[in-house]
């Protein structure tokens, strides 16, 4: 059992944080970058930390040509805010999330875009069906701030088959529908869920 209460089936292994413990690490990441002023920005960026210290993890942002990235890293790989080397043992322990750059969009109309698809599959086919399309924006948006229809047919499979079971909580009418729900979602598009295999 983790300091925040998830066994350690949960976090996918010993040293690996937890899928809603990096998107909380995201949610106060961005938060921070949005902050109106500096006591917002420090508060969120104390929390962050508080919460990664307690994985034994620690985070910085990564600026790349056309994006920037949050990266989360064990803090025994870290002396003095730097990464040393000699101390990787296992670069998949690592955890990159992209906070800018998906295509044209950055991450705001990214979400933004997808939390109207949801809404609008909730208004049509109901809440149940909507709660699901909620999963999958939060999904799409925080793990690979994207439009829900660029999702690949590897993603829509990890988001059924680890994320939703894992992250989302849902009920057993959830459950029952939730490839039906993807498939709303995409009619709401003008691009084809054709490259997923579980048509």
């Amino acid at each position: 059992m983790t300091d925040d209460g998830t066994s350690d089936s949960e976090t996918g292994g010993a040293g690996e944080l937890p899928a809603r413990v990096v998107e909380e690490a995201e949610r106060l990441t961005r938060r921070a970058r949005e902050a109106v002023d500096d006591e917002e920005e420090a508060g969120a960026l104390r929390a962050r930390d508080r919460l990664l210290a307690g994985h034994e993890f620690t985070a910085r942002i990564r600026s790349e040509d056309s994006r920037e990235v949050l990266v989360l890293y064990p803090a025994e790989w870290v002396t003095d805010g730097t990464v040393q080397p000699g101390r990787i043992d296992d670069l998949d322990r690592g955890v990159e999330r992209p906070l800018s750059g998906a295509g044209d969009d950055d991450w705001t109309s990214v979400d933004a875009h997808n939390r109207d698809l949801a809404r609008t599959v909730e208004r049509i086919h109901g809440e149940t069906h909507g709660a699901n399309a909620q999963a999958l924006a939060d999904f799409a948006g925080n793990h690979y701030s994207k439009r829900i229809e660029r999702l690949t047919g590897t993603e829509l499979e990890l988001f059924l088959e680890e994320y939703y079971p894992r992250n989302v909580w849902p009920t057993d009418d959830q459950k029952a529908v939730v490839e039906e729900s993807v498939r709303l979602v995409f009619r709401q598009t003008d691009e084809s869920v054709s490259s997923w295999r579980r048509r």
